[in-house]
């Protein structure tokens, strides 16, 4: 026989849910803050003497409660958090199974892509996925197989609280460890994010890569493109992720496509050099073959061959051998050095520009450059010029 103490127990949670279950929304609103405020933090044997063993009776009202009426968003961020107050307890794996088992994944999940939901409420979304898959590996894996990677993913891309993109963050560095299964999916969709429009979905996405590759540990084949596309932005903070995640992907088998890649972009886009042609032309109508003969990727070596003070203080900087590999193949240059030549590179600099302008101050044309037609030192006298403006 049940003792007095615990039938008045059992009476106040009959009581209690019969209150939950007569209430309107205002006042579900109230008992869900009041069960908010007193129930914070406390371990599953805790919540069920609160509830007289019965803690469960409670929770699958509040589950009920969620797949009806979450697409209303009457309550929503209020529900998930008593819901969260249950699956983040010490020793709730009961309560955690029993909310799976309703369902409460693929809930989550459309929460996150339902747009007339406020932004708070999927933020609690996010966080009780990440209870989800902390609690280990199947539960990662069910997340995944409920096609969550692109929901969350898409999540990332579209929201705009950067606070909410961070909590996503954290779920999709929880997904891609200790998940062997679903890994590289996860992988493939952080890569997936780089070129979107939001530039925090693209600095969190690019951070997470680098914790993601030693995990999978191998490259996937548009990571090179995505990343060096992603250069090309505005954003400093953007830019600088894909800069450290480019010195780790050097270590993998993707580091020639990625040198290539990072010295076309050097490289003017046709665009660009069309501007300055115009530009060359309007002020100095002859230099028209130089500049054409100078263009493109042999550019630089082309200068140096026409103007002998230029050739002098590359072949200075370069040292002999590397000037040499410079002269007989400029296109494979950066293909052929080696680590030391490229410190060589990095260290001895000139500023071509200034040491014409002050050898022109004191030599006449010909003595800097030879003997050079008129249109080459039209093109000269435009290039000084330029220089001059500027500074």
């Amino acid at each position: 026989m049940t003792s007095i103490k615990e039938q008045a127990a059992i009476s106040r949670l009959l009581s209690f849910l019969q209150e939950w279950d007569n209430a309107g929304k205002v006042a579900r609103s109230h008992i869900l803050d009041k069960f908010i405020e007193t129930n914070q933090g406390k371990t599953a044997p805790e919540l069920e003497q609160e509830f007289s063993q019965g803690a469960s009776l409670f929770l699958v009202r509040l589950t009920t409660s969620l797949r009806i009426t979450y697409m209303t968003d009457s309550c929503l961020e209020k529900l998930l958090r008593s819901i969260g107050i249950f699956l983040s307890a010490v020793s709730s794996n009961r309560y955690l199974i029993e909310f799976l088992e309703v369902g409460g994944v693929l809930t989550l999940l459309e929460i996150l892509g339902l747009e007339k939901i406020k932004e708070e409420a999927k933020k609690e979304s996010v966080k009780l996925l990440q209870v989800i898959a902390n609690s280990g590996r199947t539960y990662k894996e069910l997340i995944c197989e409920s096609y969550g990677v692109r929901s969350i993913a898409e999540f990332l891309a579209k929201s705009k609280s950067e606070e909410t993109q961070e909590e996503v963050q954290v779920l999709l560095d929880s997904l891609v460890h200790g998940n062997p299964k679903y890994q590289n999916q996860v992988y493939k969709g952080l890569i997936a994010l780089l070129p979107c429009e939001s530039p925090k979905a693209q600095q969190l996405s690019l951070q997470t890569l680098r914790t993601a590759q030693p995990i999978i540990g191998t490259t996937h084949p548009s990571i090179v493109d995505c990343v060096l596309k992603v250069l090309g932005t505005m954003h400093l903070e953007v830019q600088y992720e894909a800069i450290e995640l480019i010195k780790d992907l050097v270590g993998y088998d993707v580091r020639q496509a990625l040198l290539k890649g990072l010295v076309a972009l050097l490289i003017p886009s046709v665009k660009e050099i069309s501007k300055l042609q115009a530009k060359i032309l309007s002020a100095h109508p002859q230099p028209a073959d130089v500049f054409a003969a100078g263009r493109g990727r042999q550019g630089h070596r082309c200068f140096v061959q026409m103007f002998p003070l230029v050739a002098e203080h590359v072949r200075k900087c370069m040292g002999e051998e590397l000037y040499q590999l410079f002269l007989s193949n400029a296109e494979d240059l950066y293909m052929k050095i080696d680590s030391i030549q490229a410190d060589i590179l990095a260290a001895n600099t000139v500023n071509v520009t200034k040491a014409l302008c002050l050898h022109g101050s004191s030599y006449s044309m010909n003595t800097l450059y030879g003997s050079r037609d008129s249109a080459q030192m039209a093109y000269l006298t435009h290039f000084e010029e330029d220089v001059e403006s500027k500074e």
